[in-house]
């Protein structure tokens, strides 16, 4: 009996990450699938689970009409300058809380930046608007990605934890060598806490492409749309071009996958030295 029982555990576990893995894969599939199907097929009953005759025909329209270059060349460079921003921000604050004795403030400042993460986004979405506004800074790329790159306190708190597992005593050795301290921190500290650059960085650049309430709020020039407000034009009241959104949606997630591919050891590296102190 007691050697049956693991058994049975495990093939209970092997069961639900099987139907995981199918909830899981499934929409990606279909979103694929759909965007290699001709017009005529996606609206077929019953459903095709594969194009009978695979086409790339939504892709051509997706960079033909709807000019898709443009949108995904400014997504790309408004989530890739923002996530340098704010990684920047990061390191530089995260280094602050774990190395400066705050004392009574550090608990009040740490508090202040769960409590941001708690916030709906929605909700300083009029006063952002607003204080823009006033600025003449609607519809602007730049701005937008200064806003972003205010999204710091989930970086931050991961840069603190990442900093305090480093001895002091290389910053000291290095001072004592004659840098000063911000050579300390860019020459000595920040080489040793490369795996957790790459994860902030990665979480910042995938939460800034994908990103759409802010964009859709403060863009409306076609020329400045990103990729999520322009997948999100494809609803209209005549209809949902599904095979365009769903090219769209497969070109859209290939930076995402391109920058998790690449630091994937650097990111599960990251996340586990960020998780325990000591």
């Amino acid at each position: 009996m007691s050697r049956g029982k693991p058994t049975i555990l495990t093939c209970g576990k092997v069961v639900l990450l099987a139907v995981f893995f199918l909830f899981a894969v499934t929409p990606l599939y279909w979103i694929i699938i759909t965007s290699l199907k001709e017009s005529k097929e996606i609206y077929t009953f019953p459903l095709l689970y594969f194009p009978a005759h695979p086409s790339l025909e939504s892709y051509r329209k997706l960079f033909g009409f709807a000019k898709f270059w443009i949108y995904f060349r400014n997504s790309l460079l408004l989530a890739a300058l923002a996530a340098t921003a704010a990684l920047f921000i990061c390191l530089i604050s995260g280094y602050g809380l774990s190395r400066y004795p705050l004392r009574k403030s550090k608990k009040v400042i740490l508090l202040g930046l769960y409590f941001t993460q708690m916030v709906p986004g929605f909700l300083v979405m009029v006063p952002l608007f607003t204080m823009l506004a006033q600025l003449h800074l609607t519809d602007n790329l730049v701005a937008l990605g200064a806003v972003y790159a205010m999204s710091i306190a989930f970086g931050t708190i991961m840069a603190m934890s990442f900093f305090d597992r480093i001895p002091p005593s290389l910053e000291e050795a290095a001072l004592i060598d004659g840098c000063s301290t911000l050579q300390a921190l860019f020459r000595v500290v920040l080489p040793v806490t490369l795996p957790g650059i790459v994860a902030i960085f990665s979480f910042e650049f995938v939460g800034f492409w994908n990103e759409l309430f802010l964009a859709v709020m403060f863009l409306s020039a076609e020329s400045n749309l990103t990729v999520p407000v322009a997948l999100n034009s494809f609803i209209s009241k005549a209809g949902v071009s599904w095979d365009v959104m769903s090219a769209g949606i497969v070109t859209s997630l290939l930076p995402t996958l391109i920058v998790f591919g690449f630091g994937q050891k650097f990111i599960v590296a990251g996340l586990t030295e960020g998780s325990v102190k000591g």
